[in-house]
């Protein structure tokens, strides 16, 4: 695979001047789709502009500056993609990565006290060795289910802790809840959830609209409010 990517050609999620220059970075794979995560240097560099070249990032990144779901990145290709938590402490800088209303990868600024949590959602449940049931989430983690296995299922989401993985808080997919759109036509809405059924559900947008869509754009976010900030 080639290392370097046209700004022409990158993904449409990104926001950057795409006549800028020739090239930019193309992140390393990872837990995210490459049309939605961005490479931790081009964040830095072209977004936040704590930067103003790649080396000057590379001298961030190598002063252990930066953290991504609360560990340490040295690599300016590592993907920061939905809802990772992106830290700067020492600018007192921290935010969440989240889409607008145009489906586009954006930062949403947080406070301190947020940057300790994330909200993932459930995409598959597996039996690792020794019997243990392991929950497998949107940003590529697989934790243990633990006592909470039988009551989990795909599309409920675990509000977990960064950077110990551990889950303090179930939100199930079910009518009232509150759900935020990733994707499709209607990314970057939020809303709660008005009738589920088969593959298709029906959500509230904040002016009162129904609105139909499917089932697996449904990010749930909270029960009576979302327990993180989902918008820029």
């Amino acid at each position: 695979m080639k290392n370097h990517l046209k700004r022409i050609a990158s993904p449409r999620a990104w926001v950057i001047a795409r006549k800028q220059s020739t090239f930019t970075l193309r992140p390393h794979p990872g837990a995210h789709p490459q049309g939605m995560a961005l490479p931790l240097g081009v964040i830095l560099r072209d977004i936040l502009h704590v930067a103003s070249t790649m080396g000057e990032v590379r001298k961030l990144l190598n002063a252990n500056e930066v953290l991504v779901d609360g560990r340490r990145r040295k690599d300016v290709r590592s993907q920061v993609g939905l809802f990772d938590v992106l830290s700067i402490p020492s600018l007192n800088l921290f935010y969440r990565i989240t889409v607008d209303f145009k489906g586009r990868l954006v930062l949403a600024t947080i406070v301190p006290t947020e940057s300790t949590h994330k909200v993932c959602k459930v995409l598959g449940k597996s039996v690792a060795k020794g019997g243990a049931i392991m929950l497998r989430l949107h940003d590529g983690r697989s934790v243990p289910a633990g006592t909470h296995a039988a009551t989990l299922y795909v599309g409920d989401s675990v509000v977990i802790s960064i950077p110990d993985q551990k889950i303090k808080e179930l939100i199930h997919l079910k009518e009232g809840v509150h759900i935020f759109l990733a994707q499709g036509k209607h990314a970057g809405s939020l809303g709660t959830v008005h009738s589920l059924k088969e593959k298709q559900a029906v959500y509230r947008d904040h002016e009162g609209n129904e609105v139909r869509t499917s089932k697996e754009y449904l990010f749930v976010v909270g029960t009576t409010k979302p327990v993180m900030k989902v918008m820029a």
